[in-house]
């Protein structure tokens, strides 16, 4: 096997706005374009394809999105539900969770360390309004998805867990992320991918990586902020995130995995605290 096809490798983009007036069809090409360059395991698409819901709104974006070719997962984002907009997501891209899990090759599993990579998506979008919930009633559902023990972990939701710098005032993080981050905290989850504040930024929590993407393809950025996306790649030994912008491609955080490891190993939320305190009964 060619050492460069060994890494798993992600793409993340978010936030494309089809049928909103700064939708720039010149920075979704090149989108396209550089995604196949990179030629990646999977593309992520994590939510706002649209900017009001409309059904014109989804075929332009699926018309868009067809054009990467190469496996794609969807969850859809606070401005696709809007309008009954949900209806026309789940007839276009499908359910709104979901599960895609590839399995890797021996001398591929040797060289990463893990089995293959599970990717659990859930719709954390509320109907015409801009807060989030993901919801204890779909806990239970997320833990089953995970049932590859050596697996690399990935979970897909549009809204932010932790607050993005750069975004001004807080507001609209996920109703229930306190509950959320424990339970992937207890099912090990390796990257936490999201949306929505149109600001690139990651984070590390207990030694998960929580990764946003910004806008890919409008000028709804804030400050100096340009319109990007990322590209994520994991081996034996790191996670490596790289921000595209229009024009250049640069490293943005470098992550251990080993250093996750002792992390994990140093943060140990005990049954007995959550027995005693009644946390996430699902």
């Amino acid at each position: 096997m060619e050492i460069s096809k060994v890494p798993l490798r992600l793409v993340q983009i978010s936030d494309i706005h089809c049928g909103t007036s700064s939708f720039s069809g010149e920075l979704m090409q090149s989108i396209v374009e550089r995604i196949d360059t990179i030629d990646p395991d999977l593309v992520v698409v994590a939510g706002d394809l649209t900017t009001d819901g409309y059904e014109w709104e989804y075929e332009e974006a699926l018309d868009w999105l067809d054009r990467i070719d190469f496996p794609k997962v969807y969850i859809p984002g606070n401005h696709d539900a809007r309008n009954v907009g949900y209806l026309h997501f789940e007839r276009l891209f499908g359910p709104r969770r979901s599960r895609h899990r590839q399995a890797f090759d021996d001398e591929r599993a040797e060289r990463l360390r893990a089995t293959g990579y599970t990717v659990v998506c859930v719709d954390s979008s509320e109907p015409d309004i801009n807060d989030g919930e993901v919801g204890l009633e779909n806990y239970g559902w997320i833990r089953e998805q995970y049932d590859e023990p050596d697996d690399i972990r990935i979970f897909v939701v549009h809204h932010h867990l932790v607050s993005v710098p750069g975004s001004g005032r807080e507001r609209n993080i996920v109703v229930d992320a306190g509950d959320l981050l424990l339970h992937l905290t207890n099912l090990d989850v390796d990257l936490v991918l999201g949306g929505h504040k149109h600001v690139p930024c990651v984070w590390g929590v207990n030694g998960m990586l929580l990764c946003n993407s910004g806008t890919s393809t409008t000028r709804r950025v804030r400050g100096f902020s340009p319109p990007s996306w990322n590209e994520i790649i994991v081996d034996a030994s790191t996670i490596k995130v790289y921000t595209h912008y229009h024009d250049r491609r640069e490293l943005s955080v470098l992550f251990s995995r080993k250093t996750r490891a002792l992390t994990r190993e140093a943060f140990y939320v005990t049954d007995a605290f959550q027995r005693s305190n009644r946390v996430l009964e699902a």
